[in-house]
């Protein structure tokens, strides 16, 4: 996960990494409404249950929730509606091919503000088993005594 320095983090998904095996990661656009955007900017935005699916051609994003905004009054959102994810076609139909052969699931990993507009980035994941989560967590700790060690 490369830190870009034109792009403002809003939100990861850090159960995601845990939970998940990221086979492939792409970057996404996300078609919203103007009182979502600014919540977003806010940071009122929920990604870790989050997932997309791909579905006639489009890839749409699933159970993330976008807080009301504030001012918004009568033209506020619905916190829970479908979101298109805006892709190529050719990234679309890979994705989809990958969902359907290799039963992958989409995955929320992070939003991010870049150039003023708003991103997603998406990983083609699959889970992980107990025993895969365990031997990540072994990983991370052999490593974190190797740097006690060395410091």
């Amino acid at each position: 996960m490369k830190s870009n320095p034109d792009e403002k983090i809003i939100t990861v998904n850090r159960k995601a990494r845990h939970e998940y095996i990221i086979l492939q990661t792409y970057e996404a656009g996300i078609a919203l409404v103007g009182t979502e955007v600014k919540s977003i900017r806010q940071n009122k935005i929920n990604i870790s249950d989050g997932y997309a699916i791909a579905r006639d051609g489009e890839v749409w994003l699933k159970n993330v929730s976008i807080s009301h905004y504030k001012q918004g009054n009568i033209f506020n959102h619905d916190p829970f509606r479908d979101r298109r994810l805006l892709l190529n076609k050719n990234e679309i139909r890979k994705i989809g091919r990958a969902v359907l052969e290799k039963g992958c699931t989409i995955i929320p990993l992070r939003v991010y503000l870049k150039k003023g507009l708003v991103k997603l980035e998406i990983g083609l994941a699959r889970g992980k088993k107990f025993f895969d989560k365990r031997e990540t967590i072994a990983k991370r700790d052999a490593e974190r005594e190797l740097e006690r060690k060395i410091k």
